[in-house]
């Protein structure tokens, strides 16, 4: 039997909460449910004992939230980034606080929630999954008006193969997928009337077993997760 603690974030809606609800199938599984929606998530997971649903703004300062969520949790074996922000204007329309905010919340933020958990990360087996875009993906189709949102999500790529260079030798494995479309309201806002034919509990499903079971075979790997363009 293995008991994880496993972390999430984005978890109130789309891929982020089929992802809870998958992991937390499992009772040997406890998950901490991320969101800055937190009524949102206690109605989607009132149900499950094991899932400890906490607000959590990655706009704001990550190190005080970060101190009250886990002061009481000292191992933490899986952590999946899912949260994302996406702003859809064109470049000339873009100011300084629309690529500050998708900076934060798609990179920054994801980053120093993982040197705040490493510590807590220390155990065989931990696994860091960070979830990005085929918009960021070297080589891909890329679309007008989500300049902001792809550059951040690239950010969040290249840290994950520096990462797991600079850290080969430790416990924690660390790689970044690379979604494709799937029908969640993020979608909708970025290709309004696109209908995408991966949903987001098929794609929990994808995540969550990459998470629980592909750290031993990969490491600071890209990877592309798509059926279709966009």
């Amino acid at each position: 039997m293995i008991n994880r603690t496993i972390v999430v974030t984005g978890a109130s809606r789309g891929i982020g909460k089929e992802t809870v609800l998958l992991l937390a199938s499992d009772s040997k599984n406890t998950v901490i449910a991320l969101s800055r929606d937190l009524d949102l998530m206690q109605q989607n997971f009132a149900h499950l004992s094991n899932v400890n649903s906490q607000r959590f703004d990655l706009n704001e300062e990550i190190l005080p939230q970060a101190e009250r969520i886990f002061s009481t949790i000292s191992e933490v074996s899986i952590l999946i980034n899912n949260a994302g922000y996406l702003i859809k204007k064109p470049f000339k329309e873009l100011t300084q606080p629309d690529f500050q905010k998708s900076l934060q919340v798609n990179f920054l933020g994801p980053v120093e929630l993982i040197q705040f958990l490493t510590s807590r990360m220390a155990v065989k087996g931990a696994h860091v999954v960070n979830i990005s875009t085929m918009g960021a993906f070297q080589g891909s189709s890329k679309f007008p008006e989500l300049i902001a949102y792809a550059s951040s999500k690239t950010a969040l790529c290249n840290f994950t193969e520096v990462f797991a260079e600079e850290n080969k030798d430790g416990n924690i494995r660390m790689n970044c997928l690379c979604l494709g479309a799937v029908q969640t309201e993020m979608l909708a806002e970025a290709f309004p009337g696109y209908l995408a034919n991966t949903t987001p509990k098929e794609m929990a499903s994808f995540v969550g077993d990459f998470a629980l079971n592909m750290g031993p075979f990969f490491n600071g790997k890209i990877i592309p997760v798509s059926n279709s363009t966009p």
